[in-house]
């Protein structure tokens, strides 16, 4: 596995690292209005505008977790390389503190080093929108020097789940780590397409279903042992086989889904959950409203952690599992399949050959 470095809090610093592997993932007026209330309501969205408004209001801290959200950002800006036009207008969904648009200016952004060197990929984009509804978290980083390297804007939403823009405003949308927090996942999918130009795409990233599977089962049987239930901790989180569903249903066309883990290790759930708070990243599943957790349960829980998943250098393992999705609002110039019945050769043919 390779690594690469991250910036990490003072407590994780020393022990945190980066291993990607990848596996393919082959299945699981104003902007238009989703086709009604989501039928469940899984996340508490005041309770996610307070955990980033409170992660703002600690920037340096803030600053030094942001490791996930940057190396995300950079990952996703990549695929950029292999869309070979200029965006006018491009919409930063879920912005965060604008990590795609620090990915955006960085020199040189080909990962492979035997390609020519590229320009940034900044210089692709006449102007970025970055929304977001925490305010605190959207302008913490507005002085950095990042700002004067493309034209951006930031405008502050009343929440993610409603896109305030007009139909047809945008040449791309991109959402790095903030649709995990959507309630109604096929409505706000609908409403990206909707404010798309025929034949523009949308560049999306989020976390999946087993993301911090290690803390969640030592948690679960923590509090099994300690208190004789459990509680839900952490939050709920799609499956990477449900996206292409959700994309298609949206009326997304030429549909590219993958998945992908990054593994960063800690020195103990502590730290981790330190972590996760100064992400802004901690639960707001409901529910969560049960109460806190005891520290006798946290104990129990770290001794599991170590037990079942600990490396043995002593450190813990964290799986951060992200889903990548790109889809294509439908154009009248796109290339489009064959129709059923068309083809000239049986498979079955093709298949008896190899």
């Amino acid at each position: 596995m390779s690594e690469c470095a991250c910036r990490a809090s003072a407590a994780a610093k020393s022990w945190c690292k980066l291993s990607p592997w990848v596996a393919v993932g082959s299945r699981r007026a104003y902007a238009i209005p989703s086709g009604g209330a989501p039928r469940f309501q899984v996340f508490n969205r005041r309770t996610k505008w307070l955990h980033k408004e409170r992660a703002a209001s600690k920037p340096q801290e803030g600053r030094q977790a942001d490791y996930m959200k940057d190396e995300v950002a950079v990952r996703l800006s990549e695929r950029l390389l292999d869309i070979n036009r200029h965006f006018s207008r491009v919409l930063d969904l879920g912005a965060n503190s604008c990590n795609i648009a620090r990915a955006l200016v960085r020199d040189n952004p080909d990962p492979d080093p035997s390609k020519p060197q590229s320009p940034p990929l900044s210089s692709r984009i006449s102007e970025l929108v970055a929304a977001d509804s925490s305010e605190s978290l959207l302008f913490r980083d507005a002085d950095h020097d990042f700002n004067k390297k493309l034209c951006i804007t930031r405008q502050v939403l009343q929440d993610e789940e409603t896109i305030p823009y007009e139909a047809e405003s945008f040449d791309m949308v991109m959402s790095s780590l903030s649709m995990h927090w959507i309630n109604d996942l096929p409505g706000i999918l609908s409403q990206i397409n909707n404010v798309l130009k025929p034949d523009c795409p949308f560049i999306g990233a989020m976390l999946g279903g087993d993301t911090l599977f290690e803390l969640r089962t030592s948690l679960q049987l923590a509090e099994q042992e300690r208190r004789g239930g459990i509680s839900p901790h952490v939050s709920p989180l799609a499956d990477v086989r449900d996206v292409g569903g959700l994309l298609q249903k949206a009326r997304f066309k030429m549909l590219t889904v993958d998945v992908e883990d990054i593994i960063v290790d800690y020195p103990d759930t502590f730290a981790l959950m330190q972590d996760l708070q100064a992400m802004g990243e901690n639960n707001a599943a409901l529910g969560r409203e049960l109460g806190p957790i005891g520290r006798d349960v946290l104990l129990a829980s770290d001794a599991i952690y170590r037990e079942l998943h600990g490396n043995p250098d002593g450190s813990i393992p964290a799986t951060f599992r992200i889903i990548y999705m790109i889809g294509w609002r439908e154009g009248a110039n796109q290339p489009t399949p064959l129709p059923r019945g068309s083809g000239k050769m049986d498979l079955k043919d093709i298949l008896e050959k190899r």
